[in-house]
């Protein structure tokens, strides 16, 4: 997703070159292939009537992010006209070249809600929920988006329960979202309805996998984990769609604190910051959709983090597959069983979202970079 929009941007600010040159460096050269990089990189260019070459350095680091795109626009002698250097940190979002931060002025204020301890505090003082706050920052015309949001994740399930065959890429992985899924309504006993979550993270992961069409949630990486849950919350309890919208912004608010303060780039940081963070909204979603307060709430997400501490970023062939598909699936179960466990309690507890966030980030800055998205160790190396 982020080469594609620093591709659509680049071809944008300089639309009458010849022809160009797309230059991908790092994780982003060592499993674009498997991400499908390139592929949307020359729908872009292809889109617009133009040639584009593409050249790989997955041994080559950019210093700000291990995710860098270097476009170049070319003349008819090949010399380069201009260039321009993005880096996808995570969920879509890019960043240029000389930026002093990772984007525009967010919607939230930092003094409000910059923080998971500020947000709590304000909700106290304000006798607010979270969602409310969500609402409050973006204004109402967020809620169609989020409807739309929500309508994409149900249908991701739906295909994806009813997809079958090998997943494209080359290692021949079956999908098994559709035969869990029968396998699921036919369990019995208290284990048996746990099942029917798993089965739908199968389904977006394997969906993902398959090109098809997603929510970053946050990340493509990750996307299996939040809609499993809310669809299962919603069919479980007999909920309505107001109440996944609110979810949702609830998830949304979770995300974009780790965002901000930290990263969701498995490329930075290892998987906890995709799956991790995956599970740390879905976790504080459904704690809300159980009632809980906004203690426990945060105390969901927290466990999230928490227990995905060090999660290595390792896919083999750099696929979104192995192990990133059964990840989706196991998170999503933990991050109910965090919704239990903070409801279990009053809230209150030692480690907080805040301090989870920066550990995280130290853990993921500490992995080797053979464990960060990169193929070059771990099970990326196993054939």
């Amino acid at each position: 997703m982020g080469p594609r929009a620093a591709t659509e941007r680049f071809l944008s600010a300089y639309p009458d070159a010849p022809s160009y040159q797309a230059e991908l460096y790092g994780s982003l050269a060592a499993t674009g292939k498997g991400h499908l990089t390139d592929r949307a990189i020359r729908e872009v260019c292809e889109k617009h009537g133009k040639k584009v070459e593409i050249l790989w350095f997955p041994e080559v680091f950019k210093p700000f992010h291990p995710n860098a795109l270097t476009m170049k626009a070319l003349g008819e002698d090949s010399s380069v006209l201009s260039e321009q250097t993005y880096y996808s940190v995570g969920g879509g979002k890019i960043v240029e070249e000389g930026e002093t931060d990772k984007g525009p002025e967010s919607v939230y204020p930092k003094e409000k809600c910059g923080t998971m301890s500020r947000l709590l505090k304000y909700c106290s003082d304000e006798g607010m929920q979270i969602w409310e706050v969500a609402l409050e920052c973006e204004g109402p015309d967020i809620i169609d988006y989020i409807k739309e949001v929500w309508m994409v994740m149900q249908d991701a399930i739906i295909r994806g329960i009813n997809n079958e065959g090998v997943l494209p890429g080359g290692l021949k992985l079956q999908r098994k979202a559709a035969s869990c899924y029968t396998k699921a309504r036919d369990f019995s006993g208290p284990l048996g309805g746990t099942s029917l979550p798993l089965a739908y993270a199968l389904a977006v992961s394997e969906e993902n996998a398959g090109g098809g069409q997603i929510v970053t949630a946050p990340t493509c990486g990750s996307c299996g984990v939040l809609p499993s849950v809310l669809y299962y919350m919603k069919k479980q309890y007999d909920l309505g769609d107001e109440r996944m919208i609110r979810a949702l912004l609830t998830a949304g608010m979770i995300g974009n604190i780790v965002k901000e303060n930290g990263s969701i780039s498995g490329a930075e940081v290892g998987c906890q910051g995709e799956v991790g963070v995956a599970c740390a909204m879905a976790g504080g979603a459904a704690a809300q959709l159980l009632g809980g307060s906004v203690y426990q709430i945060e105390y969901a997400a927290e466990m999230g983090l928490e227990h995905h501490l060090g999660l290595t970023c390792d896919p083999m062939k750099g696929l979104v597959q192995i192990p990133c598909i059964e990840r989706n699936a196991m998170a999503a179960m933990r991050s109910l069983d965090h919704a239990v466990f903070a409801l279990m309690s009053d809230g209150r507890h030692k480690v907080s979202f805040d301090a989870a966030v920066e550990v995280m980030m130290e853990t993921g800055q500490a992995l080797p970079s053979l464990y960060r998205e990169t193929s070059m160790g771990g099970l990326a190396l196993l054939k």
